[in-house]
């Protein structure tokens, strides 16, 4: 189940009580928040705390209105943070938003999607938009993740202090 615009803990445990209310035989949901706000980003240890003690757990960095809300400026900054915490907790992550858009639609990417792709091997999951070309896609992304995953392990990233606000 996904859960957009998800802003706090609060928020998490909320859905779940309807979740357990509304279930008629007891079974373990996945719930997957997109990250898209500032507030979801700042309360981001505790929404990790509050849903993956109850079900299985995942995170969408939702770039596309990340960006919007916080500034494209501070966009890279951001996700990393995401990813930082999530790795810490290890909560799988997923890398969306024109991952790779214009080879879905034209056949042929540009530069700055392919150094955007090679970025999501740190994340679990890259999310393709469905377009004409999305099995090409699914070829050379593939084929940049699995070159990517050598060098990621030889470049760690610092994990300095994270200062998200």
């Amino acid at each position: 189940m996904g859960y957009s615009f998800v802003q706090s803990a609060e928020d998490m445990k909320q859905l779940q009580q309807e979740l357990a209310a509304r279930m008629h035989q007891r079974r373990q949901i996945a719930i997957m928040a997109k990250i898209e706000t500032p507030q979801a980003v700042n309360h981001l240890p505790e929404l990790i705390v509050q849903a993956a003690v109850q079900q299985p757990f995942a995170v969408m960095i939702d770039r596309g209105d990340l960006a919007i809300e916080i500034g494209y400026q501070r966009l890279v900054e951001m996700q990393e943070e995401i990813l930082w915490l999530c790795e810490a907790a290890h909560i799988p992550v997923i890398w969306a938003t024109q991952v790779l858009e214009s080879l879905v639609k034209k056949g042929i990417p540009s530069r700055a999607e392919m150094t955007d792709a090679a970025m999501a091997e740190r994340a679990e999951c890259v999310m393709l938009n469905k377009r004409a070309f999305v099995a090409e896609a699914v070829t050379i992304l593939d084929d940049v993740l699995t070159r990517m995953q050598a060098h990621q392990l030889k470049k760690t990233p610092q994990l300095r202090a994270l200062h998200s606000w």
